[in-house]
């Protein structure tokens, strides 16, 4: 028996204030770490020290992420940026993503 798979196209992949999430997440994660740093001695007596360390994996991972969507977000921006210098460059709109076809040879130029 075949399995049902669904027949439709994936949805567009959501954009929003993603430096701001990462860094909410990262600050997060750091606080958790400060919160649970004067209970050391307790969680290492009931061996539940990993949670200490995962909360200040998670600042140092976010620290990275933070670099990452940073320039990210810089590259999407030079991006539409110099699609936009190109497209008011040659004239097109800067919603236009079709190649201009070139014309035809005779087409257009009248010569004396």
């Amino acid at each position: 028996m075949a399995k049902w798979t669904p027949k439709h196209e994936a949805p567009e992949p959501l954009e929003g204030p993603v430096v701001a999430t990462i860094t909410g997440g990262t600050i997060l994660w750091f606080a958790l770490f400060l919160v649970q740093l004067p209970f050391y001695g307790w969680f290492d007596d009931h061996g539940h020290l990993w949670w200490l360390w995962t909360c200040l994996a998670g600042a140092g991972l976010g620290v990275i992420g933070i670099w990452y969507v940073r320039k990210r977000d810089a590259a999407i921006k030079r991006a539409e940026a110099a699609r936009t210098a190109s497209a008011a460059g040659t004239g097109e709109t800067a919603g236009t993503t079709s190649p201009s076809a070139p014309e035809p040879k005779g087409a257009g130029h009248a010569t004396a």
